[in-house]
């Protein structure tokens, strides 16, 4: 079905916003594998590791507060 005030398929539609409303939970779910992989294989360690699962967990914080 077209929605044919921009042409594009309301599945499309509901996909992306499905999508947004997830990203807090989607950055945490990046976050807990990250970091949980990291913690049990040694090799996959590496500098600046820290600071991005940091970056992760404020950027997922922010969204599921803002409820996105």
């Amino acid at each position: 079905m077209t929605d044919p005030s921009n042409g594009t398929h309301t599945n499309e539609r509901n996909i992306v916003m499905d999508f947004k409303k997830n990203v807090g939970m989607s950055l945490l779910g990046v976050w807990l594998v990250v970091s949980g992989v990291a913690a049990l294989v040694p090799a996959v360690y590496f500098n600046g590791l820290g600071t991005i699962l940091a970056i992760l967990a404020v950027l997922a914080g922010i969204f599921i507060m803002l409820r996105k």
